[in-house]
């Protein structure tokens, strides 16, 4: 399915549950939602922190709502906090097989984002490796001179903002080099189309999110 309208797909869904309160909803979504990662082959470890993460906001807002709350009410306490894994399951299932490059060339593609939002996004993905190689680096230097910086130290911190800004420029000007213009149109090299079955799904799933939310209360 096309990066873009997974990601759409998405947020029409969270949107329709933040306004519209329905328990069996949630429900069927979670459900769906983790029969298509259990489809996709996704690994039981990785599936139950997705699931034990937002345990504690779950519960943090299941008891607000109805052990603190003057009058509770046990399917509005369910309803409000399931949405957490909702919205927690969505997105899962819209990253589970879509990488940041698939995402950035679909926006740029289909949604006409402009390509230096999606070439900067990708090159900041990139940079993140050689940040923490950096970070590591500027860390085993410190211990060398008998100084350990924790990850609350602004020294370290500073130093890896220094390092950062060299290599964004660095990558400015490798980007330049290689014929890099904000301006000028550019071709496409991995087209992502959107296909008649990309409409055909968003479509059938929408339709029964919304059957579900005005029928099942």
């Amino acid at each position: 399915m096309n990066p873009s309208f997974k990601f759409l797909l998405a947020l029409i869904i969270s949107l329709e549950i933040s306004f519209e309160s329905s328990l069996a909803t949630n429900f069927l979504i979670i459900s769906i939602s983790i029969i298509y990662l259990l489809i996709k082959h996704v690994k039981l470890k990785n599936l139950l922190i997705t699931l034990f993460a937002p345990l504690l906001a779950t519960v943090t807002i299941f008891a607000t709502l109805y052990w603190f709350a003057p009058q509770p009410n046990l399917t509005n306490a369910l309803s409000l906090s399931s949405r957490i894994y909702v919205y927690t399951l969505t997105i899962y299932c819209v990253a589970v097989d879509t990488s940041a490059e698939q995402m950035a060339r679909s926006f740029e593609q289909n949604f006409h984002l402009p390509s230096k939002f999606a070439y900067g996004v990708l090159a900041a993905l990139n940079i993140v490796p050689q940040i923490k190689q950096a970070i590591r680096q500027i860390r085993t230097a410190a211990m060398m001179r008998g100084i350990y910086l924790g990850f609350w130290s602004p020294t370290l911190y500073f130093k890896a903002i220094l390092v950062a800004l060299n290599s964004a420029e660095n990558l400015a000007q490798g980007m330049e080099s290689h014929g890099y213009h904000e301006n000028a149109t550019r071709s496409v090299i991995i087209k992502i189309p959107i296909k008649v079955s990309d409409w055909t799904i968003s479509i059938i799933i929408l339709l029964i999110v919304n059957l579900s939310l005005f029928i099942l209360h």
